[in-house]
C-alpha cells in the first residue's frame, strides 16, 4: 500500500512543476516518498525520546525552514491528499510511537510537501524537458536523501 496513490503523484509533479511522470516512475517516487515520510517519522520519535515522551508531537519533525515555506507553498497549490490514506499507511510502517493529534492531522500535507519538494528538484534536473527522465529522478532522490 503506497501513502500517496499514482494520480495524486502525477497529479501533484503536473500541478507543481509541469511535468509529466511515466506510470513506471510513480511507484518509484511513492517508495521514496514512503521512506522520507517515515525517516521524518523515525528523527519525530527519537526527539519525543529525549525530550521524555511516547508520544510524537509535530514539532519533534525536523521540518526546515525551507521545508516549511514548501508547505505553504504546497497548500497554494490546493491539492490535498487522503488524511485517512496516509494514516492508513502509517499502520503498515514498522511500529512508532503514537502521534500528537496537531502532528496526525498535518501527515497529509507532510507527505504531500515530500512529493511537492521532490517534483521541484527534479524540474532542476529536467529543464528543457516535459517529462521527468528516470536519471533525473535519480539525481532528485540522492539530494532529497541528502537534504531530508
Amino acid at each position: 500500500m503506497a501513502v500517496v496513490g499514482a494520480h495524486k503523484i502525477e497529479a501533484l509533479f503536473k500541478k507543481a512543476t509541469g511535468l509529466q511522470i511515466s506510470k513506471e516512475k510513480v511507484k518509484e517516487i511513492s517508495d521514496v516518498i514512503d521512506q522520507k515520510f517515515h525517516d521524518l517519522l523515525l528523527i519525530g520519535e527519537a526527539n519525543a525520546k529525549y525530550n521524555g515522551r511516547d508520544v510524537i508531537w509535530y514539532s519533534d519533525l525536523p521540518l526546515t525552514k525551507a521545508f516549511r515555506e514548501s508547505m505553504q507553498k504546497f497548500k497554494d497549490l490546493e491539492e490535498e491528499l487522503a488524511l485517512q490514506d496516509v494514516l492508513d499507511h502509517m499502520k503498515t510502517l514498522p511500529p512508532l510511537y503514537a502521534l500528537e493529534v496537531e502532528l496526525e492531522n498535518k501527515a497529509a500535507e507532510i507527505v504531500g510537501t515530500l512529493v511537492y519538494v521532490l517534483a521541484n528538484i527534479a524540474k532542476e534536473f529536467s529543464k528543457n524537458d516535459k517529462v521527468v527522465s528516470a536519471d533525473d529522478l535519480k539525481s532528485a532522490e540522492r539530494i532529497l536523501n541528502l537534504t531530508v
